[in-house]
C-alpha cells in the first residue's frame, strides 16, 4: 500500500508520482508481465487509493510507450517487440549523438578519462560475473556527455527509452560477446572524445553503438533467443 500524502508532509511526492513509481518497479521485477492485462481492481485495492491517481500514472505509462489501454479489454503492459527495439536504437542512436555534438563546447579530456575509468569498471564488473555494476557504469559512461545536454525532453526521451531497451523487466546476466564488444566500442568513441574529434564520436555513436544493424546480431540472442530457451524450460 501506498502512504496517503497529507499537506503536512512535503516530503512526499505527489501521490500519482507514488502511483507511477510503484507499477514501474513491478514492470521492473517481471510481477507485470509482458502481454499480460491489468487488474486494475486488485491494483486499486492493493495501492489502497481511488482510481483517479491509477488512473493518471497509467496514462503516463502509456504515453512512454510501457502499456496500452484498450477501451473495453483494459489495460495491457507492452511487449518488447523487434520493431520497438529498431525503433528505439534508431532514436538513441540520433538522440546521443546530438547530445555529443552540443557536449563539444564543454566536454574535457578529463570527461573522456572519466569515461575510460568507467569502462574499465565495466570490464572488471563483467570479469566477476557483477552485472548490476556492469549496468551502472555503462549508464554513467554515456551519462558523462548526456548530463552536458540542455535539452531536458532529449534527456528525458533517452531514460525512457533505455527504460524500455533495459528496465521493464529487467534481465539480469550477460551476453558476454555482446558486453565486450560494447566495451570496445566504449574505449573508441572515448579515444574520439579524448581527441576532440567529436563529429567522429557522435557518426561512431549513431551509425556504430546505436546501430541496430551492426547490434542486430547480438539483440536477437539477447532478447529472443533466451527467452525461446526460457519458454522451452517452463
Amino acid at each position: 500500500m501506498i502512504a496517503m500524502e497529507t499537506r503536512d508532509d512535503t516530503r512526499l511526492p505527489p501521490l500519482r508520482e507514488q502511483v507511477y513509481a510503484y507499477l514501474k518497479r513491478k514492470l521492473n521485477d517481471g510481477t507485470m508481465k509482458p502481454g499480460a492485462f491489468l487488474d486494475l481492481n486488485a491494483l486499486g485495492e492493493d495501492l489502497g487509493l481511488s482510481r483517479t491517481p491509477l488512473r493518471d500514472a497509467l496514462l503516463r505509462l502509456e504515453v512512454e510507450g510501457f502499456i496500452t489501454i484498450h477501451a473495453r479489454r483494459g489495460v495491457v503492459v507492452n511487449a518488447l517487440d523487434i520493431h520497438t527495439i529498431r525503433n528505439s536504437y534508431q532514436l538513441l542512436g540520433s538522440l546521443e549523438a546530438a547530445a555529443i555534438m552540443e557536449a563539444a563546447k564543454s566536454l574535457t579530456a578529463a570527461d573522456a578519462e572519466c569515461m575510460l575509468s568507467l569502462n574499465e569498471r565495466m570490464r572488471a564488473a563483467l570479469a566477476r560475473n557483477d552485472f548490476s555494476d556492469y549496468y551502472e557504469a555503462n549508464l554513467a559512461f554515456h551519462d558523462v556527455y548526456l548530463s552536458m545536454s540542455a535539452n531536458v525532453e532529449l534527456k528525458r526521451l533517452v531514460r525512457i527509452l533505455k527504460e524500455r531497451l533495459y528496465d521493464f523487466p529487467r534481465l539480469e546476466g550477460f551476453l558476454s560477446q555482446w558486453e565486450l564488444a560494447s566495451i570496445e566500442e566504449h574505449d573508441k568513441l572515448a579515444s574520439f572524445l579524448l581527441s576532440a574529434s567529436f563529429e567522429s564520436a557522435a557518426a561512431y555513436a549513431r551509425d556504430v553503438h546505436w546501430s541496430f544493424e551492426v547490434q542486430e546480431r547480438f539483440i536477437m540472442d539477447y532478447y529472443f533467443a533466451r527467452e525461446a530457451a526460457q519458454a522451452q524450460v517452463s
